[in-house]
């Protein structure tokens, strides 16, 4: 079944349920998956689908950054709310540990690249994962490679 068949069936669901919350956010979902497919004039494959997801969330968690500096913990926590249930339709997160891994043996194979190369080194982890369909976030994989680059020793930070 597709992203958006399963959203759709979960949409009958969250009405039957009368869950006013789930429902509204899976009609958010819904809407922003409709609007892509309109703009490229084609129906969305999954690969497009976990595409639009992921901005969403990339939103959602702005939004919380905002909310929370602002003191409307109310609103973050429906934004977080809204983030776990848009998770619950994409491939699982890299952990940490598989993350670092992942950097750590792009850096080997690249052999020594230094802070300069940074931007080759993010690429190829990016690949790395998605070519793996492993979701990720590319703010934290550029955190660890910025840590592993500046920890190696040798490292010149740029």
């Amino acid at each position: 079944m597709s992203i958006p068949e399963q959203i759709q069936k979960d949409i009958t669901a969250a009405m039957k349920a009368r869950d006013q919350a789930r429902l509204s956010a899976l009609r958010m979902v819904k809407s922003a998956l409709k609007n892509r497919e309109i703009e490229k004039m084609a129906p969305l494959d999954d690969a497009e689908s976990l595409k639009v997801l992921g901005m969403l969330i990339k939103q959602r968690k702005e939004a919380v950054e905002q909310f929370r500096k602002g003191g409307r913990d109310e609103m973050a926590d429906k934004e977080e709310a809204e983030i776990t249930m848009i998770e619950s339709y994409m491939p699982k997160a890299a952990s940490e540990e598989q993350v670092v891994a992942g950097v750590r043996a792009v850096i080997s194979a690249m052999g020594a690249p230094t802070m300069s190369d940074m931007g080759g080194v993010m690429k190829q982890v990016m690949s790395h994962f998605q070519g793996a369909g492993i979701r990720v976030d590319g703010k934290q994989v550029s955190d660890v490679v910025k840590r592993e680059l500046g920890a190696r020793p040798g490292a010149r930070s740029g």
